[in-house]
């Protein structure tokens, strides 16, 4: 993700990179809640089993979108009573929108099983719609994901520049574009490295100084 952020690249474009990254990891998460779901256990348990088979490698597949191909990796089950089927691979055209939207809402602000629900069930419309239970799990596997990224420390980084950047985004479709600050910068050896994304009340002089001192906080120098 860091590669995205190139020096002379538009904000607005470079979110859209993060945020079509960011479907492709909630696509992914989906998938594996949904194997997991269907054994009965977490990935690798080998406890109480509700239902015969375990895992056996990955393959790929490709799932349509509305912004092109995605690959994913179908985990391989062995062993089962039954066939496994993905409610996820259909041949429907995921409206990968709606997962784009969710991907910088979690950056920026955090999930609720609400957010991931309503998104899952836009982007895969109501055929394709998911267990509570399977939902709950993709929504903590993202929040984990998208809290281990927010709070990493930044002691290690060694910046040449550094770059502040505002824009706009609409977190769901027919909101109101809020505003978005981002850090990202350039090493000694020429590579970005993206440092922050935060969501802002208003642009402003005290939402800088804030977003600064939470860098340096993290441990940037």
């Amino acid at each position: 993700m860091d590669e995205l952020f190139a020096v002379g690249r538009d904000l607005v474009e470079v979110l859209e990179d993060v945020a079509r990254l960011g479907a492709r990891l909630i696509l992914q998460t989906a998938l594996e809640a949904e194997v997991t779901e269907f054994l009965g256990r977490e990935r690798y348990a080998r406890g109480d089993r509700t239902r015969a088979g375990s895992r056996n490698g990955y393959s790929d597949v490709t799932v349509k979108t509305t912004a092109g191909p995605v690959t994913l990796e179908r985990p391989k089950l062995r062993g089962t009573d039954e066939v496994f089927a993905s409610r996820l691979l259909g041949r429907h055209v995921t409206r990968s929108s709606a997962l784009e939207s969710l991907t910088i809402a979690g950056y920026v602000r955090g999930l609720s099983t609400r957010d991931v629900e309503a998104s899952l069930a836009e982007a895969l419309g109501a055929e394709a719609a998911l267990s509570k239970s399977t939902v709950s799990r993709v929504c903590q596997a993202i929040t984990d994901e998208f809290d281990t990224w927010a709070r990493r420390s930044l002691a290690d980084v060694e910046l040449e520049y550094l770059y502040l950047d505002a824009s706009h985004f609409r977190f769901h479709d027919g909101a109101r574009a809020e505003p978005v600050l981002v850090a990202y910068g350039i090493t000694a050896d020429g590579a970005p490295r993206l440092l922050a994304v935060e969501a802002i009340s208003a642009e402003s002089h005290e939402a800088a100084v804030g977003f600064l001192r939470g860098l340096v906080a993290r441990g940037l120098r």
